[in-house]
């Protein structure tokens, strides 16, 4: 099957199918666009909540907090989970960006947790808007950068795509596989990781560890219709951070707009690769 590629940036895309590269050469230095952060460490300001079974911003039982400047998901208050998946989203949404995020996985799942979400928690990028969510709805429409922590029993990376009512195109054919594994190495322990993701509106995702590429596809789409092969394209959408029955902290939230670049491919790539070219790991 032959994909068509439709996104006005295609070009930068297959620029950037190549690892990234330093751009020593360059005449003209493209101005590096600054971290802007997404979490102030003191509240929630500018964020919603949506939990499953409950309404649109009710944080039910505090899941969703801000302690020792840090950004906490708790279960302390829940008697049992019950599939009561939440999602935190920024209230701003985008289409071509950098997003870099310091977790760490804590205690004990709380009671009631599936098994597979045992240290286990996602960002959710180019999402549906949580206003247009079901109440008993689990997860929005989406993709999911998986973040998972070791249990002490085999490999367990994480960074990996999951796709809650979408699906993606890699080496040039769709991908409709739920949960497709990254390269990470395995963490386990309380140990911080970041995670960050490079995504360009409708042409490429890129998954980076600790400075190092884990995984990238093409072609975010929503499911198809129909009987179709492919779905419409995502162009732009939600930012969320997932609540799963696994504690975890965030300590960072962070975020470089690309936007003012994306009609421009050589501009573009120019400050992607210098961007990238700092290897950014989470201090312990």
């Amino acid at each position: 099957m032959k994909i068509k590629l439709k996104s006005p940036i295609l070009k930068a895309a297959l620029l950037l199918a190549a690892p990234l590269l330093f751009l020593g050469s360059s005449k003209i230095a493209a101005p590096l666009p600054k971290w802007e952060q997404m979490f102030d460490g003191k509240d929630l300001k500018g964020w919603d909540i949506k939990i499953r079974n409950h309404d649109f911003n009710d944080n039910y039982n505090n899941t969703f907090r801000v302690e020792n400047g840090q950004l906490e998901v708790r279960y302390d208050k829940y008697t049992k989970f019950d599939q009561q998946y939440g999602h935190l989203f920024y209230k701003k949404q985008y289409s071509h960006y950098l997003i870099g995020v310091e977790y760490r996985f804590v205690g004990e799942q709380a009671n009631g947790g599936e098994g597979w979400a045992l240290r286990n928690s996602g960002i959710m990028i180019h999402g549906q808007d949580p206003k247009t969510m079901g109440k008993n709805q689990d997860f929005p429409n989406s993709i999911e950068v998986q973040l998972l922590g070791g249990t002490g029993e085999g490999k367990r990376p994480t960074c990996n795509v999951c796709t809650p009512g979408t699906q993606y195109v890699q080496h040039g054919k769709v991908i409709k596989t739920h949960c497709v594994e990254s390269s990470s190495p395995t963490f386990t322990g309380d140990q911080w990781v970041r995670a960050e993701v490079l995504v360009l509106g409708d042409s490429l995702v890129v998954h980076y560890v600790n400075g190092e590429e884990v995984l990238r596809y093409q072609q975010p789409q929503k499911d198809p219709v129909g009987g179709a092969e492919e779905g419409a394209l995502l162009k732009s959408g939600t930012i969320s951070l997932q609540s799963e029955s696994h504690p975890i902290d965030f300590r960072k939230v962070e975020i470089i707009d690309l936007e003012q670049y994306a009609k421009d491919p050589k501009k573009l790539k120019e400050v992607i690769d210098k961007l990238m070219s700092a290897k950014r790991v989470a201090k312990q």
